[in-house]
């Protein structure tokens, strides 16, 4: 699918909040996807970064999509683990979500997000196991 066909389906497969993070899609291949995520100011936390929370929603979206990608269609599915590691903070105006499907069964699928920084730095990674039902 393309980057335009997957955000086009956003606001019919993810809860309006999820929408409302203004995500952009870049690419999109078979199986993964890149994401411009702009670090909104409702983003920030009181250490004057990017809360973890927003973090972990754009990681676990982006390899929602990647599966939708991988499929070439929507079909319900949920997430079942999710596992983040923070690096770095998050700096600049906005952040890089790269993920991919490592690894799908008839049930199971195994994916993985990079959060970069604008310069390119890893600052988060996430591994996470989706359920198709």
């Amino acid at each position: 699918m393309s980057p335009q066909e997957l955000q086009a389906l956003m606001p019919s497969v993810f809860a309006p909040w999820i929408v409302a993070m203004e995500m952009e899609l870049l690419e999109s291949q078979p199986g993964s996807v890149r994401i411009r995520l702009p670090v909104k100011q409702e983003f920030i936390h009181v250490g004057e970064m990017m809360c973890g929370q927003a973090v972990m929603a754009a990681a676990d979206t982006a390899m929602v999509l990647a599966l939708i990608n991988e499929l070439g269609e929507f079909r319900p599915l949920t997430t079942a683990q999710l596992q983040t590691s923070f690096l770095r903070p998050i700096t600049g105006d906005h952040c890089i979500v790269t993920a991919k499907i490592l690894r799908r069964g008839r049930k199971l699928a195994f994916g993985s997000s990079d959060i970069a920084n604008p310069d390119g730095r890893l600052a988060a990674q996430a591994t996470g196991t989706l359920t198709l039902l």
